[in-house]
């Protein structure tokens, strides 16, 4: 891990023994994830979070990575959230709604297998960069965005 951030070195820790420690892959996937980078490690919305935990009451979301507002939401329901940061304001609507927001220290004492938990993620290809990927700009069937200095009429039109 290549955080100094010492809680963060100290979870990296302690899921690394926990997944060497018992047979669950819950655990093994969290180690993995909690050495990630920054960039694979993609907030996740409240909308979003909402949508996959329906149907699930009763279960942990886990996230490793960071839970973000979304204004374009309205009612958030009850869920228990396992994050690492959450953002002030999903924070607080969370917790208005009868929620409750956990580190990951909490849930490995509450549920040390994972179990009644269920792992999520945040959009890993939804950054900007990643629309100029793939098949080069102009060759049939690219859905590339060309690097373009400006947008204007003097500038790469067909």
């Amino acid at each position: 891990i290549k955080s100094d951030n010492p809680y963060a070195r100290l979870l990296a820790k302690l899921y690394k023994f926990m997944a060497r420690r018992t047979d669950s892959k819950f655990n093994k996937v969290i180690a993995k994830r909690l050495n990630m980078s920054r960039r694979n490690r993609p907030p996740l919305s409240l909308s979003k979070l909402a949508r996959f935990m329906a149907g699930k009451e009763g279960k942990i979301a886990c996230v490793v990575g960071t839970i973000t507002d979304d204004k374009r939401f309205y009612d958030v329901q009850k869920v228990t959230v396992c994050a690492l940061r959450f953002t002030e304001t999903a924070r607080a609507r969370i917790v208005k709604a009868g929620g409750e927001c956990i580190t990951f220290d909490k849930l490995a004492l509450r549920s040390p297998l994972g179990q009644g938990t269920v792992l999520l993620r945040g959009p890993v290809k939804s950054r900007r960069a990643e629309k100029h990927f793939g098949l080069a700009p102009g060759v049939p069937h690219s859905k590339a965005r060309p690097y373009v200095r400006s947008k204007g009429r003097k500038f790469e039109k067909a």
